[in-house]
C-alpha cells in the first residue's frame, strides 16, 4: 500500500511538472500578447531611464506590442526590485536597472527582501556608464596627481560630493582615497543634478559621479575633469585621462545596465528579448543614441551578467566594509 501511494506521488509530481513545462512552452509561443511593463528603479531622465525608453521603443517595433516604462523609485532601487521579484515569471514584468539593485545593494543593505544573485532571471547586459572625478576651477589643481598632493598637504580642506550615500560615486570616492592615501570629507546628495549645481557654485570641491551630467560643463570649462574612473577614456571627453593614466591603477568603477525578469522566466522569452535588445545596442543607431547621453554600448548574454554581478560584489566588498557604509 505504501509503495502504491509513493508511486502515485511520484506520478503526480511528474504530471505536475509536465503541465508546468507545457504551460511555459505555450506562454513562450504566444508571448507577447499584451503590453509588458519595464520597471526602472530610478527617476525619469536618469541614464537608466533613458536607455530603458530607447529599448522599449525598439521592442515595441519588433514585437508589435506595448512596452511601458514604469519608474518605481526609492530605497536605492530595492522597492522596484522587490516588486519585480514578486511578479509572475510570464514575461510581462521586466526590470532595466543599473548594477546597484542587481549586485552591490546585497552588500550595502542590512536586510533585503530579495537576493539579486538568485531571485532574477538575467537576460542581457546592455551598456555601461563611466565615472568622473571633477573639480571646481577655483581649486588650485589641474591634474589628479595635483589633487592628491593638495589633499595630503591640506588635511580636512577637501570635500567630495556623490549622488547618494552608498551609490557608485560614494564607493568610488572611498576606494580612490584609500588607494591614493589622502582624505576628503564625503557630502552625499540626492542625485547628480543637485551635486552638479553645488560643484558649479563651489559649494563642494570635488564631485565623483557618473559622467553624463558633467560632459557639457567640462567641455565649456565651467568645471574641470581630472580623470575618468574606468579602464578607457570617455569618447565624449577624450582629453580627460583615466585614473591609471593619472597614476592610480587598478580602479575600474563603472555602472553597467542589465535587463532582467523574475526568477523562472521561460528560456524562449529570455532568448527572444536578449536577441532584440543586444542587436539594437550593437547597431550603429544604438551606439549613436547612447553616445549622446554618455553611455557606452556594451552587450553580454545572461552568463556575462552573472559574471558581472559576482565581480561587482567582489570588487566592492572590502571597500564597503572598510568605509563602514551600511544602509537600513
Amino acid at each position: 500500500m505504501e509503495r502504491q501511494l509513493s508511486r502515485r506521488h511520484v506520478l503526480a509530481g511528474i504530471a505536475g511538472a509536465s503541465v508546468l513545462a507545457g504551460s511555459r512552452s505555450a506562454l513562450a509561443d504566444t508571448w507577447p500578447s499584451r503590453a509588458t511593463n519595464i520597471v526602472v528603479p530610478f527617476p525619469a531622465g536618469a541614464s537608466t531611464d533613458v536607455v530603458a525608453r530607447l529599448l522599449a521603443e525598439r521592442l515595441r517595433g519588433e514585437l508589435g506590442q506595448g512596452f511601458v516604462v514604469e519608474n518605481k523609485t526609492g530605497a536605492g532601487g530595492n522597492i522596484a526590485a522587490s516588486s519585480v521579484v514578486r511578479s509572475a515569471p510570464d514575461g510581462y514584468t521586466l526590470m532595466f536597472s543599473s548594477s546597484g539593485p542587481l549586485a552591490t545593494n546585497k552588500l550595502l543593505y542590512k536586510t533585503l527582501s530579495f537576493d539579486p544573485l538568485t531571485d532574477f532571471t538575467p537576460i542581457a547586459l546592455l551598456g555601461d556608464v563611466q565615472g568622473i572625478v571633477a573639480v571646481h576651477p577655483s581649486l588650485p589643481v589641474k591634474s589628479f596627481a595635483e589633487l592628491v598632493a593638495y589633499g595630503k598637504a591640506n588635511p580636512g580642506k577637501l570635500t567630495f560630493g556623490s549622488p547618494g550615500f552608498g551609490l557608485m560615486g560614494h564607493m568610488a570616492g572611498e576606494l580612490i582615497q584609500r588607494k591614493a592615501g589622502f582624505q576628503m570629507t564625503h557630502v552625499p546628495y540626492r542625485g547628480s543634478a543637485p551635486l552638479a549645481t553645488d560643484l558649479l557654485a563651489g559649494t563642494v570641491n570635488v564631485a565623483i559621479d557618473f559622467i553624463p551630467t558633467y560632459i557639457p560643463q567640462i567641455k565649456t570649462g565651467a568645471i574641470r575633469g581630472l580623470a575618468v574612473t574606468s579602464d578607457q577614456r570617455a569618447p565624449q571627453l577624450p582629453d580627460v585621462p583615466t585614473l591609471a593614466e593619472a597614476g592610480l591603477p587598478d580602479i575600474n568603477a563603472t555602472g553597467w545596465f542589465g535587463l532582467v525578469g523574475p526568477k523562472g522566466l521561460p528560456a524562449p522569452v529570455v532568448t527572444r528579448l536578449a536577441a532584440i535588445a543586444r542587436a539594437y545596442i550593437d547597431s550603429a543607431e544604438g551606439h549613436q543614441k547612447l553616445d549622446i547621453i554618455g553611455v557606452r554600448a556594451r552587450t553580454g548574454d545572461a552568463e556575462a551578467m552573472r559574471t558581472a554581478q559576482a565581480m561587482e560584489i567582489a570588487r566592492w566588498a572590502d571597500v564597503i566594509k572598510a568605509a563602514g557604509i551600511s544602509l537600513d
